[in-house]
């Protein structure tokens, strides 16, 4: 590979030493690969209370998609940058915390696959099995490594870098009582959407109402925005999902609320608007034109900072009482009765 090592880390890197004394960095693990040793990094940054609430980035989970990660370092970058001269951002981060995870699979994008170095699906290694019927191979297999989508072998432990991420949500997010995550991905349909829990069943999850009431803030605050929220169950079904996994281990015996996003971006678009992008692995999940990646990098900066500001006042939108059962109902006819 004509790369001496990864630009998104070279980047990941220079951010770390321009943040400085604002960061709390970590490596959660270190992957081998072509005689190379490369970091894991976790970022964190506001308050570390536990009594405050805290939000989630994470990117590169699947190698292939590199613009994941170029999304959640251009973020970061534009609050290292407010941090100089913004104090609303410093009282922002007074009452909350922020984590980074920008980069889970440098080996995966090293060698330019899906998968890890050891030909695991990151988002189908996790102890957890669909409980209906799920789509040939892409839900998730467990014949051969050198298939795509593979889960690992029965019974084995989680992929380092797996264990790595439900390590670092462990610590930093299902600690707090109010939490969210958003994992950035690219390479479904047309439109980029926001896909929440289930993928490994068509039943609602028990924050349904507190989902419901989270993509109304958004679409009354932005109505123009062009997202499409829905559970990733209503378009496909995977065995071994992360976030499903942490999301039933996180909140299943407690009141603490965790909400678990999954930015999708609609690769299709970029290739509908250069169809010889299709003959190319990595462009055919990533912007290849400088002015579609910089618009890339530009759009999402809305959503992000949103969610910024709605964990920092999850105590004014989460529904309670007579409204939290009409958010449910409102968000069941929405999402499962169509």
């Amino acid at each position: 590979m004509p790369e001496k090592n990864l630009p998104e880390l070279i980047t990941l890197k220079r951010l770390i030493d321009e943040g400085g004394k604002h960061l709390e960095v970590g490596t959660s693990c270190t992957v081998a690969m072509d005689g190379r040793q490369f970091p894991v990094y976790t970022i964190a940054l506001g308050n570390p209370s536990p009594d405050v609430p805290a939000l989630g980035f994470f990117g590169g989970i699947h190698g292939l998609e590199r613009i994941g990660t170029q999304v959640v370092l251009s973020f970061l970058e534009s609050l290292l940058a407010r941090l100089r001269w913004d104090s609303t951002l410093h009282q922002q981060l007074e009452s909350m915390r922020l984590v980074f995870m920008p980069l889970v699979n440098p080996g995966g994008m090293w060698q330019a696959t899906r998968c890890n170095p050891q030909g695991v699906d990151l988002m189908r290694n996790a102890p957890l099995s669909a409980i209906e019927k799920v789509p040939f191979m892409l839900g998730g297999q467990r014949f051969s490594h050198h298939l795509p989508w593979y889960r690992g072998a029965e019974g084995a432990p989680m992929e380092p870098e797996s264990q790595a991420v439900c390590e670092f949500v462990e610590r930093e997010l299902l600690t707090r009582q109010f939490s969210m995550a958003l994992d950035c991905h690219s390479g479904f349909g047309l439109r980029d959407r926001v896909w929440f829990p289930h993928a490994h069943t068509a039943t609602p999850i028990p924050h349904l109402a507190d989902i419901g009431a989270l993509e109304q803030l958004f679409s009354q605050s932005y109505p123009n925005h062009n997202y499409v929220f829905e559970p990733q169950s209503r378009q496909y079904r995977t065995h071994g999902d992360l976030w499903d996994y942490l999301y039933l281990n996180g909140t299943s015996d407690s009141d603490r609320v965790f909400l678990p996003l999954t930015l999708e971006m609609g690769s299709w678009l970029w290739v509908k608007k250069n169809p010889r992008q299709i003959f190319d692995r990595i462009a055919m999940f990533n912007p290849t034109a400088r002015h579609r990646l910089q618009r890339v990098l530009r759009r999402h900066l809305v959503l992000f900072d949103f969610l910024m500001r709605a964990a920092n006042s999850h105590g004014r939108w989460l529904p309670e009482g007579m409204a939290r059962t009409v958010q449910h109902r409102r968000a069941l006819t929405q999402w499962y009765h169509t």
